[in-house]
């Protein structure tokens, strides 16, 4: 078990269709002890999550439930706060919350920009600065960021220019982070996912479309949460201790670059 009693903030796992879930479910099976954030956190979706990670791994999972706007960096604190009063301390932090926009530039209005910058990248800083309090106290632990491939190659093929902008951010956030507290035993890298089958995609792109777009990639598929999962787990486990302020892309060749 990579993760062994190891605690673990998880942000954006409150659907079993997310990264934040498939993440979820593999660190339990490896051993983890969890904290699912979400803003849309509840009583409900805690016993959702918990019945399906027990299905699924064959593990009573040692979970807890935090409803969070990370836009808040007061709720950011609080909520580190009961996961530490809970379970003593904070190991690691894997960032999955986000949201996307399928919008050209010039339709972009000034509340779209606030919205997906706030909680992109906003919320980014807000959530890895009150787990960094833990972290550097303690002089150890890793951070693991999701961005996107929309912010390396100009734009998404779902995203806009201001989902773009915020993956680009939180990309040079993770990078300052892991030089400024590398030092301090922090390791912090940014996972840069491309077209993934959640429900982030309903809405903003047809299921034409998408079997188009994995047509043109070289693993001739779209991305599965589990995929993402797998190297989240990779970054978070003492398997890359030598690794910080890296970009792992996990884009089945989509953007080889």
């Amino acid at each position: 078990m990579l993760l062994k009693d190891k605690v673990c903030v998880v942000t954006g796992g409150a659907s079993v269709r997310s990264i934040g879930y498939a993440t979820a479910e593999l660190f339990v099976a490896h051993g983890a002890r969890l904290a699912i954030f979400d803003i849309a956190m509840d009583d409900s979706v805690l016993a959702t999550v918990s019945e399906a990670i027990q299905r699924h791994t064959g593990y009573p999972p040692e979970i807890m439930g935090v409803r969070c706007d990370i836009q808040s960096s007061a709720e950011c604190e609080r909520g580190i706060r009961q996961v530490v009063e809970r379970f003593g301390t904070v190991d690691c932090l894997v960032h999955c919350a986000g949201i996307v926009k399928a919008q050209s530039l010039m339709s972009i209005a000034e509340a779209d920009y606030d919205s997906i910058l706030g909680v992109n990248l906003k919320g980014t800083f807000n959530i890895c600065r009150s787990v960094l309090g833990v972290l550097a106290h303690k002089g150890s632990g890793s951070i693991v960021n999701l961005a996107s491939v929309a912010a390396q190659r100009g734009g998404g093929l779902v995203g806009g220019a201001h989902y773009a902008a915020s993956k680009g951010g939180v990309i040079s956030l993770t990078k300052s982070i892991a030089r400024e507290f590398g030092p301090k035993g922090v390791r912090a890298n940014v996972i840069c996912p491309s077209m993934v089958e959640t429900g982030m995609l309903d809405g903003n792109i047809t299921p034409e479309k998408i079997s188009e777009i994995a047509a043109g990639i070289p693993l001739q598929r779209a991305g599965r949460p589990a995929d993402i999962a797998g190297a989240c787990l990779f970054l978070a486990s003492d398997l890359s201790s030598y690794v910080t302020g890296a970009t792992l892309d996990v884009n089945g060749g989509s953007h080889i670059h």
